[in-house]
């Protein structure tokens, strides 16, 4: 299986491409490899908030309150306890 992929050039701080050097031997990666893997880090962290706003904004409150104050059914089992 073959990814696609494309070059960027990046411009980074002297003393950011120093510790990201230093970091990326650390780890055993290269530079590039390290920085493919933070970019997605923070792509999937960006995506996961997104992704909660949106379920949040289709919450049904009213709903959510009834749920939580309904009767239980069975009173809880031997080992339930915290």
């Amino acid at each position: 299986m073959s990814t696609k992929s494309s070059t960027y050039p990046l411009r980074l701080p002297v003393s950011l491409k120093a510790a990201l050097e230093k970091l990326s031997k650390e780890e055993g990666t290269s530079i590039n490899q390290f920085v493919v893997t933070a970019v997605a880090e923070k792509i999937a962290a960006l995506k996961t908030a997104d992704f909660f706003e949106e379920r949040r904004a289709k919450a049904d409150r009213k709903l959510f309150r009834r749920v939580l104050n309904r009767r239980g059914g069975e009173p809880p089992q031997a080992g339930d306890e915290l």
